[in-house]
């Protein structure tokens, strides 16, 4: 180990960067964060660091004079023989000295920090590959949440309480395990303090836990996983059970916990694997028998999802639950298209509706989806495209709007059929598209040509020198 990771109290103490640029700048930063008082030494500052008022500005070339009573100091000039002389000074004054991308006049390291205060967690490759630092970082940001910083701060309230009253650590370890892992950090992840801290006190003195489980209304996004949030990846990695339906890509599926059980509860075209008011009833029995229970929906669960009417049925029989969002294939597919939903050219309104076939029709509002410069984003619409087209132009779009229809959006399998809704029709049959599809009608179809060039479908067919 070539350093010692420590971390310095440095509220209130004196400390001093030497350099007015860019990086002293973002060191300045940092050591106001941490409380220190700042000192900056330079001729002159850049507008950001002179901007600073907590600071004090010594208008200067750097002297030895300038490190009296200081903790520590940081050299963030471009000038080698002032730098190399501030790590001289201030190594003869037993003073931390850092010296910006020259580890060899360092007696400290500036890592790269993930801060979730009062949770720190520290990046350091002792200077040999700062840039690779500062990877690990990003990597671990969607892994410890922000709210892990809550959670810290919420233990730290009950530490000695719990100490005083649970007198053997193992005890006490198993008992701080079972907070920081179970209900109790979810409703500190969720924003519920009060919750939470009436559950842990229940705990601390003896009372019967709650035996039932929670239930997690997750979205899924529409198929890359890559549009996962950092909230849904934690709770699919948590759950007990999952149920999921065909919206679900696989590669998403397959970032759940391994060891979850899975249950299918899909629908598709006149063949409900599961009735939804069952599936209701399976989230009550599940969560009831002590279960985490992620309800995996394609997409977002509110809209068209039928999130609410499981939420009803969750709230009546007193099952905690948490909504995750999820980005709706109105946007996703239609920015994988290259087609935006909105433009000032074309569309100052969006309207989403489902198109599924209710006894042989399509009950909408055609008067209101008929409007001109709107976008129209039609979900579940395939089997009724035709029937959906010719009532558009019933009551009055022209039949040269442009339109078209995405099969499995976002997904490596995506495919995209554009027309007009005279032609859409016959050209989606002759391509033979099979579900999930969303359908664009609107003026901004026309923008794809132009702007498809952009999308991960048109970058993956010029890798292949298509």
């Amino acid at each position: 180990m070539d350093y010692l990771p420590i971390f310095l109290d440095l509220k209130g103490k004196q400390c001093l960067v030497v350099g007015g640029g860019e990086v002293a700048y973002r060191k300045v930063g940092l050591l106001l964060k941490s409380g220190a008082q700042v000192s900056v030494v330079s001729p002159e500052l850049c507008p950001p660091l002179a901007a600073l008022a907590d600071i004090k500005y010594v208008a200067e070339r750097f002297q030895a004079t300038h490190l009296t009573n200081m903790t520590l100091v940081i050299a963030a000039t471009d000038e080698t023989a002032t730098n190399e002389e501030i790590s001289r000074q201030a190594k003869i004054r037993n003073i931390p000295v850092n010296v910006v991308d020259n580890p060899a006049l360092c007696t400290f390291i500036m890592p790269a920090i993930l801060d979730r205060s009062p949770l720190m967690v520290t990046f350091s490759t002792g200077g040999a590959a700062p840039v690779l630092a500062r990877m690990m970082r990003a990597k671990l940001e969607s892994l410890i949440p922000h709210g892990y910083g809550k959670l810290a701060a919420f233990s730290s309230k009950f530490r000695q309480a719990i100490k005083t009253q649970i007198s053997n650590p193992d005890k006490r370890r198993i008992f701080w395990e079972d907070v920081l892992e179970g209900p109790i950090a979810e409703k500190i992840f969720a924003g519920d303090e009060k919750s939470a801290e009436a559950m842990l006190l229940n705990m601390l003195h003896g009372g019967e836990q709650n035996a039932v489980g929670e239930v997690y209304l997750v979205g899924a996004g529409p198929g890359d996983p890559d549009l996962l949030t950092f909230r849904a990846l934690r709770l699919m990695q948590k759950a007990d059970v999952i149920l999921y339906d065909n919206l679900v890509s696989k590669p998403v599926l397959e970032m759940t916990r391994r060891d979850a059980e899975r249950i299918f509860v899909g629908k598709s075209r006149g063949e409900h694997t599961m009735p939804q008011e069952s599936i209701n009833d399976l989230l009550v029995r599940l969560a009831k028998a002590g279960k985490r229970v992620l309800r995996l929906k394609g997409g977002d669960p509110f809209i068209f999802g039928r999130g609410g009417e499981e939420i009803e049925t969750l709230a009546q029989h007193k099952i905690s639950f948490q909504v995750v969002p999820g980005i709706t294939a109105a946007s996703g597919v239609a920015a994988y298209a290259g087609i935006p939903l909105t433009h000032r050219d074309h569309a100052q309104s969006c309207v989403f509706v489902t198109g599924h076939l209710q006894d042989g029709g399509i009950d909408l509002d055609w008067e209101m989806l008929a409007r001109p410069r709107q976008t129209i984003v039609v979900y579940m619409g395939l089997t009724g495209l035709e029937m959906l087209c010719a009532k558009l132009v019933q009551h009055g779009l022209p039949a040269s709007t442009p339109a078209a229809i995405v099969q499995q959006g976002t997904t490596q399998n995506q495919r995209v059929v554009c027309g007009t809704l005279a032609t859409l029709p016959e050209k989606t049959a002759a391509e033979k598209l099979h579900a999930p599809t969303l359908i664009i009608v609107g003026g901004v179809v026309s923008l794809r040509e132009k702007l498809s060039w952009f999308t991960p479908e048109r970058a993956s067919s010029k890798l292949n020198g298509q």
